[in-house]
């Protein structure tokens, strides 16, 4: 069974060097929509097939993966849920 801590990791890197470069333009959405961006891509690129379970776009309306949103190139074995993203 494939290990999904390098890729995990590599979701909340490629989200944060997505972000960062926008930290201090007073656009809280802005900035997390570019980090949204990114973790979508990083999460399309893993062979899971997944479905995210929270978020907490609904709370603040910030850009979000949406619950119940599949992620993943489909070639997974089973589902999981990244719930911890």
């Amino acid at each position: 069974m494939m290990s999904l801590a390098w890729p995990l990791f590599r979701i909340t890197e490629q989200a944060a060097l997505a972000a960062w470069p926008q930290t201090g333009c007073g656009d809280k959405n802005k900035i997390d929509g570019l980090a949204v961006t990114a973790m979508r891509q990083a999460l399309n690129d893993i062979a899971i097939r997944g479905r995210i379970v929270i978020g907490e776009g609904e709370i603040d309306h910030a850009p979000m993966l949406w619950i119940g949103e599949e992620v993943g190139n489909g070639e997974g074995r089973r589902w999981i849920s990244p719930s911890i993203l």
